[in-house]
């Protein structure tokens, strides 16, 4: 992957989740209603995690300005990435999840790839 590669990646990465965390965080009623997902009893629940998605955002995009330097970030992205496809395949599987989780879980699952493969990337950059 080259250095043009990774910045695409991150800034799609940034964009996605500020966005995802933007919207979660403002329009949280609107999105689980439309989706006929229960609303918990405190919007702080949400807005949490929303705001957790913004920050990671923000630290995608820190990688997209400074792949190299900012690599470290990518660890803590694989995560967080990593965390949420865990959380919700493993209710779907000994319970359930509204079914509204699963495509963000799969698109977390190709982030999560595309970010182990631009960790080995980046180190065969800073080599050079």
């Amino acid at each position: 992957m080259t250095i043009k590669g990774l910045k695409t990646l991150f800034l799609i990465a940034a964009l996605y989740d500020i966005i995802l965390g933007l919207v979660f965080g403002l329009l949280f009623k609107t999105v689980y209603t439309a989706f006929g997902v229960e609303l918990p009893n405190h919007a702080g629940y949400i807005q949490l995690a929303a705001a957790y998605i913004f920050t990671f955002g923000v630290g995608f995009y820190l990688v997209y300005k400074d792949p190299v330097k900012n690599q470290a970030i990518i660890v803590l992205g694989v995560l967080m990435k990593l965390l949420f496809v865990v959380v919700v395949f493993g209710h779907l599987l000994i319970d359930s999840v509204p079914a509204f989780y699963i495509p963000f879980a799969i698109i977390d699952i190709l982030f999560l790839l595309l970010f182990l493969y631009s960790q080995s990337a980046i180190k065969k950059l800073a080599v050079k």
